[in-house]
């Protein structure tokens, strides 16, 4: 049986953190705060005291899943890319901060908070797997984490915590692909963000082994085709670890803590805590750290107060990339496992609230043109999918369409994800798939001309978050297939 229960918390008895660790009560300013109150510098201390075998063994014991939306155990994605097997060439390092998924805004409020704890674990992550450069990514549009993050950085550096290992600021495009790992490294690359077929831990960063629709870079690092000192002339693949800054975050404070501290909160499969996001249909927007294993339900109403008086919660959609969560299920636990039961997902804890006036066909247009616009086009069946979807959901939100329609969009659904080289059209299928499926009463209120046009709907891709007020981007409206922005 899957204990699904949490170690503390739980109902009754609060769902935040009282003395929270990833985000501090007062932010950290400067490398001497960090030090004296944060157990500053134990963490690569300690990395070094136990060796690459040890520390993975420390973070393994932990039970520490990936925050950045797959919750893949972070331990055994470091002991792979350790593995002589994993690949030849170079290791690099990676830590993802370029968030982009509608109803997130934790990377940014952890970097706020303190951004020594994401780079010391980054750090830690690049002595461990014995990389050759790390880099720390965000949106070039993040220019409050910016600075932060380069205070820290130099701080860091002059004081010896970041080892011999460079790490390098990158500030990359304001398009959802950026957060993909794949797109990822592309933009440090110098290109556009656009996915690769292979996984990171395949085929990395300035890799000079060709892979089948791709063309191999300009020697970076280490040898290249052709070199004359290079054993391997067809070149290296050069694996490299990417990692969620909120999972780098953790590492550090594993390290400093020990892995029982970690698996003293949340649940057996999920422990610790992590970084909620709630916004939409509730009193007041928050951002703020959360044990593993509360009710969803109780989350929502302990930081964010819940729905306005008089209305009851339809829908809960943990960004996009999972299937809808109905407001009779919001009694499910807040881990990997139990959110999975109930056919969705953890993924980066970005809740989007709907109450009981959200017409969810314009909730799944909204969500389906997001997806269309941030898809890169190298998939022809998830632009013309996505694109297909989104067409025909506002042909039905019109009061135009038909039940031909309905059965054209599940059509699109099976087909969307052929030959795909990322998870954006896995989404759409999931997202849409999800809402059409739990709402038919929607669907069909629409198709008879019933539905009232009472609200419109804006997409809860968050540009801020600071005590309770949330700004969403006001351009994101206007952003085109080919991720121009129309004028006007």
């Amino acid at each position: 049986m899957v204990d699904n229960s949490p170690r503390r918390g739980g109902v009754g008895m609060g769902a935040m953190i009282h003395e929270p660790v990833l985000l501090p009560d007062r932010a950290v300013t400067s490398l001497a705060d960090y030090l004296a109150r944060r157990r500053g510098g134990q963490a690569i201390s300690r990395a070094r005291e136990l060796g690459p075998g040890g520390t993975v063994k420390e973070v393994s014991l932990s039970g520490l899943r990936g925050r950045g939306g797959g919750g893949y155990p972070t331990g055994r994605k470091w002991a792979g890319l350790r593995n002589d097997a994993a690949g030849s060439g170079d290791r690099f390092v990676v830590a993802n901060g370029a968030e982009g998924e509608p109803g997130t805004f934790k990377d940014r409020a952890i970097l706020r908070a303190d951004p020594y704890q994401v780079v010391e674990g980054l750090a830690v992550a690049a002595l461990t797997v014995g990389a050759r450069a790390a880099y720390l990514c965000v949106k070039e549009k993040f220019t409050t984490e910016i600075r932060r993050v380069t205070v820290a950085l130099e701080e860091m550096a002059a004081a010896g915590l970041t080892g011999d290992i460079p790490i390098t600021l990158v500030a990359g495009p304001d398009h959802y692909l950026y957060g993909e790992e794949k797109g990822l490294l592309s933009a440090i690359e110098g290109d556009a963000p656009l996915p690769r077929l292979l996984p990171p831990y395949v085929h990395g960063l300035f890799a000079t082994g060709p892979q089948l629709g791709w063309s191999a870079r300009p020697q970076a690092y280490g040898y290249g085709p052709d070199d004359p000192n290079d054993d391997d002339d067809l070149g290296h693949s050069n694996p490299t670890l990417v990692n969620n800054v909120e999972t780098l975050a953790d590492v550090t404070h594993i390290l400093a803590r020990g892995p029982e501290w970690h698996r003293s909160r949340g649940t057996s499969e999920s422990p610790g805590a992590l970084v909620v996001t709630v916004v939409g249909d509730v009193r007041r927007p928050a951002v703020a750290e959360v044990e593993l294993g509360c009710p969803l339900g109780e989350v929502i109403e302990e930081l964010s107060g819940g729905p306005a008086p008089g209305r009851t919660i339809k829908a809960v959609f943990s960004g996009v990339a999972n299937g809808v969560i109905r407001g009779d299920q919001l009694d499910a636990p807040l881990s990997y496992e139990a959110l999975a039961a109930i056919g969705s997902g953890l993924g980066s804890a970005g809740f989007i609230v709907y109450d009981d006036t959200a017409d969810m066909v314009s909730v799944a247009r909204l969500f389906s043109r997001f997806l269309y616009v941030e898809s890169c086009g190298q998939c022809p069946a998830c632009k013309f999918g996505t694109g297909e979807i989104t067409s025909y959901l506002e042909r039905i939100e019109a009061g135009l369409g038909s039940e031909v329609d309905v059965e054209i969009i599940g059509r699109r659904l099976e087909t969307v994800t052929d030959a795909n080289r990322c998870y954006l059209p896995v989404e759409e299928q999931l997202v849409i798939g999800s809402i059409l499926r739990e709402f038919p009463e929607d669907v069909a209120a629409h198709l008879e001309s019933r539905w009232p046009a009472e609200r419109t709907y804006e997409l809860p891709k968050i540009d801020d978050l600071v005590d309770g007020r949330v700004v969403y981007d006001p351009r994101q409206g206007a952003k085109q297939p080919d991720w121009t922005y129309a004028e006007g």
